[in-house]
């Protein structure tokens, strides 16, 4: 099939960057309790838990993005660590074990108009499934 009009043919790169009113693709760990729902209950202090499924040939991309990302969370009050971890044998999941002083100021670094506008510079392939957690006791195992 010829092209008629004499508009040269737009190619989508899986390697170009998102335009900044793009965002990663969210998917829910859980489906009855989403995210965002999870980030009007203030708990201190507060795991958040994300990970990314991305391919392997854009890792190198993605590594460099999270760490924009994660450099302006780091300078945002109420963070406490942070530690990104990656599946062994070239997976492309990635997991970010994250602790906040409270849900309350991870919120508001999450709104934070500087750290929205990183998520332009993370691969296409990417998707998040974010997700906030409290640490609980159980007796003779883990300590409260």
């Amino acid at each position: 099939m010829s092209n008629t009009d004499n508009k040269p043919q737009q190619r989508t790169s899986p390697h170009t960057r998102r335009s900044l009113d793009e965002r990663i693709k969210l998917i829910e760990m859980d489906e009855e309790v989403k995210f965002l729902t999870q980030m009007e209950v203030n708990v201190v202090p507060v795991i958040l838990i994300n990970k990314f499924n991305v391919n392997p040939e854009e890792a190198d991309q993605f590594l460099r993005a999270w760490a924009t990302d994660a450099a302006v969370m780091k300078r945002q009050p109420g963070v406490i660590s942070a530690q990104l971890h990656r599946g062994v044998a070239g997976s492309g999941v990635f997991i970010n074990y994250a602790v906040w002083e409270s849900t309350e100021l991870l919120k508001r670094a999450f709104n934070n108009p500087e750290f929205q506008s990183t998520m332009a510079a993370y691969p296409a392939s990417v998707t998040a499934s974010p997700h906030l957690l409290k640490k609980i006791a159980v007796p003779g195992i883990c300590a409260d």
